[in-house]
Parts: structure tokens; C-alpha cells; sequence
């Protein structure tokens, strides 16, 4: 574990995914809120992190024994922030593509579920469906079914559709996709206001007003929810400078 947090004050947050879109913001945010006064970064490669001594990374292959060894006496009380994620096409196989969105996640959540975390914030996707004809949507469905199956205190599921920002990883078609989806925005209304794009960066603040707010049971977000938390949290942000 790199640069032990002090572990102070305040709520833990562990992040999943941490140098992703969703991830890397979340990490930010989660260092300049008061309410948490630790914050561990779980990631398996080398990544620049801000500079905080409330910052834990935690390398790790994503077995269950590492994650144990890593997260104990972390996940009682704690907030896990799940934002793994790929593609087909950077996982290479459907096999491949289902161990990061699948199977990680299942596996935080088991963790979390026998070690005593509070609340279990995960980045689905719209259109997701255990059912579906669909390979992505079916992965990110079952996902969904499986983490409720735990009975989490609070399990909070964010349903984006195309995210905005600078990714790590250039990737041609989603930047043409944020191109066109910019550009049809302002037809989306009524029914299809659950499509529009909406930047990581609300999204990763609305999961953090989620997890503070901390409702029980399990709750969905999509567009207009995730606006109204990550609203929320910005003037919160606002206010304390």
C-alpha cells in the first residue's frame, strides 16, 4: 500500500477503478470532501494521484486473497465506490470483458457484504438488463442483480448514458460519439432525457452526495437523478471556498 493514509477523521472511501473517467474523478472529489477523512485507491497500474495524506493506493491483481490482505480492518463502516470498466475492444474477448465488469465488482461486493461496508455505489449503464439480447447491457444487468442479492444497508446504482471527459486511453469512437451525442442533446426530452450525455465528473459527484446522504435500501440513478445529486454536491463545493 503506497502513502498510507492517516486515516483521521471522517468516513473511508474505497474507490474501484480509480484511474478510470468516473474513478479518477471520484478519488479527487472524495479528497477535497470533509466527510471522509481516508480514501484508498484500488488500481493495478502505475497512476499519477493527487497529493493528499488522506490517499491510500493499494496495487492489486484482483485476487480475493490481495484485496483481503489490502482492505483489512478497512470495509467495516466503509463506502465502496465500484467504477471498473472496459470495452470489447480493449478487453479483446467477451470472457475478458465480463472478468472486469463482472467479476470484480461481484467480488468487491462480496468483501464489502462479509466484512461490514456501509453502502455499495456502483457505475452501471442505461439500457442495462440481465435479459437482454445484448451482451453489454446483460453484463452490466446480472451485475445488478447479483450486488442486490447481498442486501447492502445502501446500494446506490448509477445508470449513465455516454460520459464526457478527457479519458486516459483515446478511444476514436467514443470521441465521436460525445461529438454526436453533444450535438442531439437538446432533442432528448421526456422518455428519452435518460440517453443524454452527462460528464464524469457529475457523475462521480453525485455518487459522493449518495453515499453522505445515505439512504437505505437500494436506490437507481439516471440522468435527471445523477443532475440532481451532482448539482447538489457542486454547490456544496462552492460554498466551502
Amino acid at each position: 500500500m503506497k502513502g498510507t493514509a492517516a486515516g483521521g477523521k471522517g468516513r473511508t472511501a474505497i474507490v474501484a477503478g480509480a484511474t478510470g473517467l468516473i474513478g479518477s474523478e471520484l478519488v479527487k472529489q472524495l479528497l477535497e470532501e470533509p466527510a471522509y477523512g481516508e480514501v484508498i485507491a484500488l488500481t493495478r497500474r502505475e497512476a499519477m494521484f493527487p497529493d493528499s495524506p488522506k490517499l491510500a493506493v493499494v496495487m492489486t491483481d484482483w485476487s480475493r486473497e490481495r484485496l483481503e490482505a489490502a482492505l483489512a480492518g478497512k470495509l467495516e463502516g466503509a463506502d465502496m465506490f465500484c467504477a471498473l470498466g472496459t470495452t470489447i475492444k480493449i478487453a479483446k474477448t467477451r470472457q475478458q470483458f465480463k472478468v472486469v465488469d463482472y467479476e470484480y465488482p461481484v467480488l468487491l461486493g462480496s468483501l464489502a457484504k462479509q466484512y461490514g461496508a456501509s453502502r455499495y455505489i456502483v457505475v452501471s449503464s442505461i439500457g442495462s438488463d440481465p435479459r437482454s439480447i445484448f451482451f453489454y447491457s446483460r453484463v452490466k444487468g446480472e451485475l445488478e442483480e447479483k450486488l442486490r442479492s447481498y442486501g447492502f444497508p445502501g446500494l446506490y446504482v448509477f445508470k449513465p448514458s455516454l460520459l464526457l471527459g478527457e479519458r486516459a486511453e483515446i478511444r476514436s469512437g467514443e470521441r465521436l460519439a460525445e461529438r454526436v451525442g453533444k450535438a442531439v442533446s437538446v432533442l432528448m426530452a421526456g422518455s428519452l432525457r435518460k440517453y443524454k450525455p452527462i460528464a464524469a465528473s457529475k457523475v462521480a459527484a453525485g455518487m459522493i452526495q449518495a453515499a453522505k446522504r445515505g439512504l437505505s435500501g437500494v436506490h437507481t440513478f439516471e440522468y435527471d437523478g445523477i443532475t440532481e445529486l451532482g448539482g447538489k454536491a457542486i454547490q456544496e463545493r462552492e460554498a466551502r471556498k
